[in-house]
C-alpha cells in the first residue's frame, strides 16, 4: 500500500474517531470552565492563522447554527501566554502554535489553573528564507546566516557588513533581512533550526552546550541589533511587500507565504536544499518544523463546537484538504493515530 493511501486512511481514522468522541460529547453552554461565551476564541501564531482562518470559516459553514469562530494574530509566544492566563469565558479556548509549547510556558499554565491541555498538530510548514524574484540570487548555508546575524558569532563581535564579509562567495550586498519579532513562533524557529545549526558548525561552540548552556544560548541564538536585522511585527504579508520592493533584502517566513507569493519571491537555497513540499516533508531543508494547536479540556463541553473544529482543522490538512491547498504540509500517519485520543500532555518532554 502506497505511503499516500495510508496516510488518507489514517486521517480517516482520526477524524472518525475525533467525530464520534464530539458526537457522544455536545458542547453545552453552562459550566464555570468555559462560561457562557458563544463562539470559540482562538490566538497565537501568524503563520498558522491563514490555516486556522480556513479551517474555521469551514466549520461555520458546516452548520448554520454555529458561531464562527474568533481569531487574532498575536505570534506563538503571545497567543500562548494569553492562552494561559487560566480559564473561563474571558480566557482563549484555543492557541495555534508554529513551534511545540515551551517548559516554561506548560508550567506558567499550570499555576494558573489550565491543568488539561490537549497539543494537537495539525501539519507541517517551512521557515524560509526567501528573496524578491528580481533580486540578485545566491545561496546559503546555516553557517552563513549564523555569521551573517549574531550578535557574536562565535563569542567575536559582529564586524560582517556585506554578505561577502561572512563567504567571498556570496555578493558584495549589505546584510538586510527582515525578520518575526520575540514574539513569533517563526523567531523560535529560526533560533532553533537556523541559528543554531549554524553556530554548531565551530565545535568550541558547539562544546558549550554541554558545558554551560546559558552562554551557548546567548552565543547561539542573540540577534545582532545594528539594524542589519529588521523586526516586522506579526505580518507575513508585509514581508512579502517589503521584498518585492527591496529586491537586494532576504525575509524569513512560513513557506506557504512564500509559495502563496510565487510570483514575487523564490526560496533561498540552503545547505544545498530548496524549501518544496518533498524536502519540508522529509525535513531534508534546514527550515522544516511542525504546527500545532493547543486547547483548554476544561473548555471542552463548555463552549460549543470545540471538538467539532479541531475534527474540521485536521479534515482540512488530511492529504488532499483544502488546507493543503493552502501551502500546509499534511502530517505523518503517527500524527494522525495520536491527533485521536485527545488526551492532555504532561509536559515531561518539553524543552
Amino acid at each position: 500500500m502506497g505511503t499516500t493511501v495510508m496516510i488518507k486512511k489514517i486521517s480517516l481514522v482520526a477524524i472518525s474517531a475525533l467525530a464520534l468522541a464530539a458526537c457522544n460529547d455536545q458542547a453545552s453552554t453552562g459550566g464555570a470552565a468555559g462560561g457562557s461565551r458563544q463562539e470559540i476564541r482562538i490566538v497565537g501564531s501568524s503563520t498558522v492563522f491563514p490555516f486556522a482562518k480556513a479551517a474555521a470559516e469551514a466549520f461555520a459553514k458546516a452548520d448554520p447554527s454555529r458561531k464562527s469562530p474568533v481569531l487574532e494574530s498575536t505570534g506563538t509566544g503571545g497567543g500562548i501566554e494569553q492562552f494561559c492566563k487560566g480559564v473561563g469565558a474571558e480566557t482563549p479556548d484555543i492557541a495555534n502554535a508554529s513551534r511545540r509549547m515551551k517548559k516554561s510556558e506548560f508550567e506558567n499554565c499550570q499555576k494558573n489553573g489550565v491543568k488539561d491541555i490537549i497539543e494537537v498538530q495539525v501539519g507541517i510548514d517551512g521557515l524560509a528564507l526567501a528573496q524578491s524574484n528580481k533580486g540578485t540570487k545566491f545561496v546559503l548555508s546555516t553557517a552563513d546566516v549564523y555569521k551573517a546575524l549574531a550578535a557574536n558569532p562565535f563569542g567575536k563581535p559582529q564586524t560582517a557588513k556585506l554578505w561577502s564579509d561572512v563567504n567571498p562567495s556570496l555578493p558584495k550586498l549589505p546584510i538586510s533581512v527582515y525578520g518575526p519579532p520575540t514574539t513569533s513562533g517563526t523567531r523560535d524557529s529560526f533560533h532553533e533550526l537556523i541559528m543554531e545549526a549554524g553556530c554548531k558548525s565551530d565545535a568550541a561552540t558547539k562544546a558549550l552546550k554541554d558545558t554551560d548552556e546559558d552562554k551557548y544560548k546567548a552565543i547561539c541564538t542573540e540577534i545582532r541589533t545594528d539594524g542589519a536585522f529588521k523586526e516586522q511585527g506579526e505580518n507575513d504579508n508585509l514581508i512579502v511587500q517589503k521584498l518585492d520592493s527591496n529586491p537586494n533584502m532576504v525575509g524569513i517566513f512560513g513557506f506557504s507565504y512564500m509559495e502563496e507569493n510565487a510570483s514575487k519571491v523564490h526560496g533561498i537555497v540552503m545547505n544545498g536544499v530548496s524549501p518544496t513540499v518533498a524536502t519540508i516533508s522529509d525535513g531534508s531543508y534546514p527550515g522544516a518544523r511542525k504546527m500545532f494547536i493547543y486547547v483548554k479540556k476544561a473548555h471542552i463541553g463548555k463552549i460549543p463546537g470545540i471538538k467539532e473544529f479541531i475534527v474540521e482543522f485536521l479534515k482540512g490538512g488530511a492529504v488532499g484538504g483544502y488546507l493543503t491547498k493552502l501551502g500546509m504540509i499534511a502530517s505523518t500517519e503517527a500524527d494522525y493515530k495520536a491527533a485521536n485520543s485527545l488526551n492532555p500532555m504532561t509536559g515531561a518532554d518539553l524543552k
